[in-house]
């Protein structure tokens, strides 16, 4: 779990009297959790209807991405044949691609068929043939499940949409395991946010970043080594910081399953990425991204 943010930005309380009036919170249930959308600097009638819209973006996206909706293009993908394609929208499109990429670059250890190794006996493959916004199936019965990147994703959107309003002091929150921030407040050097519980003191200041956790204690053992099917049983929380909300989401996911010299190799391969891990009443982070602790 990723701590909830601050309602305040961590100033002296003056500051904190003047601003707070400045930051508006719209809620609203989508992709079986809460979704918040904070705003700051905008007169709040026009920060309300932004919100609006961005929810809007998360109800359009669940339709099209939950396994759950009988008529949704992932629930149709599960249909394809072998050697069948299946004609995908932007969104789609662009998520599975997201996905493929995250896969390739945690080695396996983030995929949208893990699940599926819990009906087929080896994992299902797919393929998004180049120049194409179609999906093909090379193997097996395509049974994703995008839980652990859908609602970063989400959040993505939501961002553009909400820059395209010129929006772009935001802060977004999906559940208690996404946090994507866009610029930070007037005055402020960032969004205060932590790791753990509410009361973590390990806290960072966010700003055009995304912040993800995944832990065990919540779902308990549900998170699936993509690479066995057996659940992943090395560690029970990892965090991940990353430029967008899909990637920290898919990489928070690795985290629970690589070991720490392979974490140490993917991240190495992007100087954006950082990966948190705790012990006991201590985190430590992998890779080469500088995050300074709230002071």
């Amino acid at each position: 779990m990723v701590a909830a943010p601050d309602e305040c930005d961590g100033r002296d309380a003056a500051a904190k009297a003047a601003t707070m009036s400045e930051i508006h919170v719209f809620n609203h249930h989508a992709m079986a959790t809460q979704f918040q959308v904070r705003i700051a600097d905008e007169d709040k009638t026009y920060a309300g209807q932004a919100a609006q819209a961005a929810f809007a973006v998360t109800d359009d996206l669940e339709s099209r991405l939950s396994r759950f909706r009988a008529n949704s293009e992932i629930t149709q993908i599960t249909q394809l044949a072998v050697g069948e394609k299946l004609r995908l929208s932007g969104p789609v499109f662009a998520c599975l691609n997201i996905a493929r990429k995250m896969e390739n670059a945690t080695r396996g250890a983030f995929s949208l068929t893990a699940a599926a190794l819990k009906t087929q006996p080896t994992k299902p493959l797919w393929s998004l043939p180049a120049n194409e916004f179609t999906i093909r199936c090379d193997s097996g019965r395509l049974e994703f499940d995008l839980g652990a990147i859908g609602k970063g994703f989400a959040l993505d959107r939501m961002a553009e949409l909400l820059r395209e309003w010129s929006c772009p002091a935001f802060l977004l929150v999906a559940g208690g395991s996404s946090i994507l921030a866009g610029n930070a407040p007037a005055n402020s050097a960032g969004w205060s946010c932590g790791l753990g519980d509410d009361h973590s003191p390990q806290r960072y200041r966010l700003k055009n970043c995304s912040l993800s956790g995944s832990g065990l204690a919540v779902q308990g053992k549900h998170i699936l080594d993509p690479r066995t099917g057996l659940p992943g049983t090395l560690r029970h929380r990892a965090w991940a910081l990353t430029d967008t909300a899909a990637e920290s989401d898919a990489l928070s996911t690795a985290g629970m399953i690589l070991r720490e010299d392979e974490i140490t190799a993917v991240v190495g391969k992007n100087q954006d990425w950082l990966v948190f891990l705790q012990e006991k009443e201590n985190w430590r982070h992998l890779g080469q991204r500088q995050m300074p602790p709230e002071a």
